[in-house]
């Protein structure tokens, strides 16, 4: 089954929200210069990339998944900025 142009739009949509939420992290980080926004902005990009792969490569599904490593990245990014910053809080 082939995403139809309504599913590749979305797609974009969502590629389009995920680097605003990143740059807004990126300044965030810019400003206070905390970790946590850094890897936030950085599995926020990654996620774009993942949409903006479905959305421009637009692979077929049996193939889909390897564009998912790319959202787990992300998530592991976002996972690792939390973990960073707790025990860095539970240091001081």
């Amino acid at each position: 089954m082939s995403p139809t142009e309504l599913t590749i739009f979305i797609w974009g949509c969502l590629a389009t929200a995920s680097v605003t939420v990143a740059l807004f992290f990126l300044r965030f980080w810019r400003l206070s210069r905390e970790r946590l926004f850094l890897y936030f902005a950085l599995g926020f990009v990654t996620l774009a990339a993942n949409w903006a792969g479905l959305a421009l490569i637009n692979p077929p599904a049996e193939s889909r998944h390897y564009l998912y490593v790319l959202r787990l990245l992300a998530f592991l990014l976002i996972i690792v900025g939390i973990v960073d910053k707790n025990r860095r809080s539970a240091k001081v």
